[in-house]
């Protein structure tokens, strides 16, 4: 029987198979296709270039700005400065017009002015068959070699801390894209606030990076930026790159009472809800209290949830007041928002 797959990414160990057997051989690329590593590493000689590529595709509303972050919060975890961005925009039949068009090149141009980006490069059409736009960034950026973050560098003992709160990127699509459904569930206040969340908390983690490696530099032992399947997939990707297991205490992670609000009229798991905007940083132990000291000083919130374990003891955690297998989220909370029945747009 023909096997197929819902909206979301690929079962984990399907897609390992697959990458396992792309082709390789160069030895200068020092990070390639591996789960739980977002971004590519190749060494130029006395630095590397650190590449990325994802796209934008639930979003419709300001998806220059998530294109842009999204790309860059994966450099930055690998240590490195996000530099150069190529940009593809794929735009639908009769669904795109000046004004649109417009307002997504300044969308990515103010972005990438944030964050000290240029963009130089990429392609643009009108595509058959899409009903939304869909854009494709391609994040080039570059790294001294002894500051370079790598999860293999993560051991048993090393903590778990997590910046600002879960789900602040899929909160923020919500409240946009199916703000109409909302509107006679939530109260105006909460949706207002919660269509904020792409720039109040945020959903870069740039600068959440940069503080963690200025305050503890090699006790930084790897970072990921959760993304589909929310932070329990993200907590499962790291701890599978660097093979190891993983103990997360799920009562100790912040949730914003907006993306519970938001979440309920869907029956969606925050765990499992679309997670740019939260850091997921690995340390050594004797570091925690700087790193956390200094993200809250340059007001950014930062939560101990969980400390690195030996492979052999697994991915669990305790929520509820139960440890349980810690879940796969293949598909992402946010398709619930967008599925079939009386939450469809």
């Amino acid at each position: 029987m023909k096997r197929t797959f819902s909206a979301g990414k690929l079962p984990t160990s399907f897609l390992d198979r697959l990458l396992r057997r792309l082709p390789g051989g160069d030895s200068r690329v020092r990070i390639g296709p591996r789960i739980g590593d977002d971004a590519a590493v190749i060494d130029m000689g006395d630095r590397y270039l650190v590449a990325k590529t994802d796209p934008i595709t639930f979003a419709t509303d300001r998806i220059g700005r998530y294109l842009v972050n999204i790309n860059a919060n994966d450099v930055a975890c690998m240590g490195a400065d996000p530099k150069w961005l190529l940009v593809t925009c794929l735009l639908p039949e009769g669904g795109a017009d000046e004004k649109s068009v417009e307002a997504l090149f300044e969308d990515v141009a103010a972005a990438c002015t944030d964050l000290g980006i240029t963009v130089c490069g990429g392609h643009t059409e009108i595509t058959l068959g899409l009903d939304r736009p869909i854009v494709v960034g391609q994040m080039l950026g570059e790294v001294d070699k002894g500051r370079m973050v790598d999860k293999r560098n993560i051991r048993s003992g090393d903590v778990v801390l997590l910046t600002k709160g879960i789900a602040v990127e899929g909160t923020c699509v919500i409240a946009r894209e199916r703000r109409a459904y909302l509107k006679e569930r939530v109260s105006g206040e909460v949706l207002e606030k919660a269509g904020r969340f792409l720039d109040d908390p945020g959903i870069s983690v740039v600068r959440d990076a940069r503080i963690a490696l200025a305050a503890a530099g090699p006790a930084i032992h790897g970072m990921h930026d959760p993304t589909e399947g929310g932070v329990a997939q993200g907590m499962r990707e790291l701890a599978m790159c660097a093979g190891v297991g993983i103990r997360i205490d799920a009562e100790a992670i912040p949730i914003f009472p907006e993306t519970e609000a938001l979440s309920e009229p869907f029956g969606i798991d925050p765990m499992g809800l679309l997670a740019s905007g939260a850091l997921l940083i690995v340390a050594d132990p004797g570091s925690e209290e700087k790193v956390r000291e200094r993200l809250q000083d340059a007001g950014i919130p930062c939560t101990g949830v969980g400390r690195i374990c030996a492979a052999e003891k697994g991915l669990r955690w305790t929520r509820g007041g139960r440890e349980a297998d810690l879940p796969e989220f293949v598909s992402d909370e946010l398709v619930k928002a967008f599925g079939e029945g009386p939450c469809h747009p």
